[in-house]
């Protein structure tokens, strides 16, 4: 079993552990021995949060995977869902997944989470009205783009969603890596189970077009055959529901791309005989001006993928937009879609909002080194903006990213969660943590050598259509 790393400040990061991959082809007998076999990955912070309890031993895993009566998840049934998808990862084809997860199974995780997703306004508040008290904490996590062995880390590393431990997760669970379906089905689970401690927001990657582009499709019909489209459908469903912002403890605003622009709308004139008036978009488009949690909330977000055109644009400037070193708000034209913003939007963003951070994700070590600039991926988070009112972050929490590189030289960066306290939890406790080694053996999902790693150069064309 291996043991704890001792912690570490973040300038002086710790060796990595190693152990031999499991030879047994059998399920782990408990979630003991699964963790003893996936906690490869060392770990070290700036502060020093308590180490996590270790969960209760489970039984061994019941494959296939059946919807439990009455229809209440139990911890033991997500604990049994993730050893089951580690199992399958290393002993079985992406063919056989329904084998583990029959898709009655998966229609009634993904409807029931649906379901609890879309009645979630635009932008979750986490506080005393949603349980927040002085013995919580907030862990915040960036991109995980199906690393799955990753983000099991992760929860065990972090510790289990509980009555004091929420989980704020910033969005792109899917696509590039080799299990985006396990890694979004796992935490729709921790979702369904925690409605109120977990809490799942949408990232650029949870769009008909990225997926389409970067794996996930083909990775879903790759693993669920004739019904494979069915599958497929259900997940973009899905991904419409999901929330596009978090305010917590009424200090930081957590999104994924960042922050967004006011949509300006003039009535015209009434002309006569008319009962209504027409409603146009400000066609002035270099007058960007910062938005209001007002008009985050009217958004709407149960769109396939976020227009870069017409009056829903919060939508995409939520998702899409990246920071810059230089001052003011303009158009994110490396993107197509979005906004680049500076130092003085993040201090007017915090003080129009009264809060004390920005925390978004979006940015891996691949697009940050075409970021002049800004600072580089390695540890899995940055500060970008230290301005009087607070600062803006960034953190990414897929190391040794991505899965599938074509140069042989690959970043070997390490992912990143943050751990908010009380009482104001506005203070930040940086995690950065190697990934998990071994990884089992995958095939990608999409032509990783032609594409474009930042998700620059976009098609929009595509994704009107």
């Amino acid at each position: 079993m291996t043991h704890p790393v001792e912690m570490l400040p973040a300038s002086e990061p710790p060796g990595t552990a190693t152990c031999l991959p499991s030879a047994a082809p059998p399920p782990p007998s408990s979630d003991e021995d699964f963790f003893s076999s996936v906690s490869v990955a060392s770990t070290c912070s700036t502060s020093s949060p308590s180490t996590p309890i270790p969960s209760p031993p489970q039984p061994d895993p019941q494959i296939p995977i059946s919807w439990p009566e009455g229809g209440t998840l139990t911890l033991a049934w997500v604990t049994d869902l993730m050893l089951s998808f580690d199992w399958a990862s290393k002993n079985l084809s992406p063919a056989e997944l329904p084998s583990v997860l029959p898709v009655v199974v998966f229609d009634r995780l993904v409807l029931t989470a649906s379901k609890i997703l879309h009645k979630e306004p635009n932008c979750v508040h986490i506080d005393s009205g949603s349980g927040l008290g002085p013995d919580s904490k907030v862990v915040v996590v960036g991109d995980v783009h199906g690393q799955l062995h990753d983000v099991l880390f992760l929860l065990r590393d972090a510790g289990f969603p509980s009555d004091d431990r929420f989980f704020v997760f910033n969005g792109d669970y899917v696509d590039r890596g080799a299990w985006g379906l396990e890694t979004f089905l796992l935490l729709l689970a921790w979702k369904v189970f925690m409605p109120n401690r977990v809490f799942l927001l949408r990232g650029n990657h949870e769009s008909k077009y990225c997926t389409s582009v970067y794996g996930f499709e083909k990775e879903v019909l790759a693993k669920y055959a004739d019904n494979g489209k069915h599958v497929y459908r259900k997940c973009l469903m899905c991904f419409e529901g999901l929330p596009l912002a978090s305010i917590i403890g009424g200090s930081v605003y957590t999104a994924h791309g960042g922050i967004f622009r006011s949509v300006a709308v003039t009535p015209a004139k009434r002309a006569k005989g008319k009962k209504n008036r027409k409603i146009v978009l400000n066609p002035d488009a270099s007058a960007l001006f910062l938005g209001s949690m007002e008009e985050l909330l009217k958004a709407r977000r149960s769109v396939l993928d976020p227009p870069w055109e017409g009056t829903n644009l919060i939508p995409g400037d939520v998702l899409w937009s990246d920071p810059s070193m230089k001052d003011g708000l303009s158009l994110n034209k490396e993107r197509g879609i979005g906004l680049l913003w500076g130092p003085d939007c993040t201090e007017d963003f915090l003080k129009k909002l009264n809060i004390k951070l920005i925390i978004r994700s979006h940015e891996g070590p691949d697009a940050r080194e075409k970021r002049p600039g800004l600072g580089g991926m390695d540890q899995g988070y940055t500060i970008d903006h230290d301005v009087k009112s607070g600062k803006l972050i960034t953190v990414f929490s897929a190391p040794d990213y991505p899965q599938f590189q074509a140069t042989e030289d690959r970043y070997r960066n390490k992912g990143a969660y943050i751990i908010l306290e009380p009482p104001n939890f506005d203070i930040p406790i940086f995690r950065s943590f190697e990934a998990v080694t071994p990884r089992p053996k995958a095939n990608p999902f999409y032509d990783f050598e032609d594409c474009i790693d930042s998700d620059e150069e976009l098609d929009l064309a595509s994704m009107a259509t």
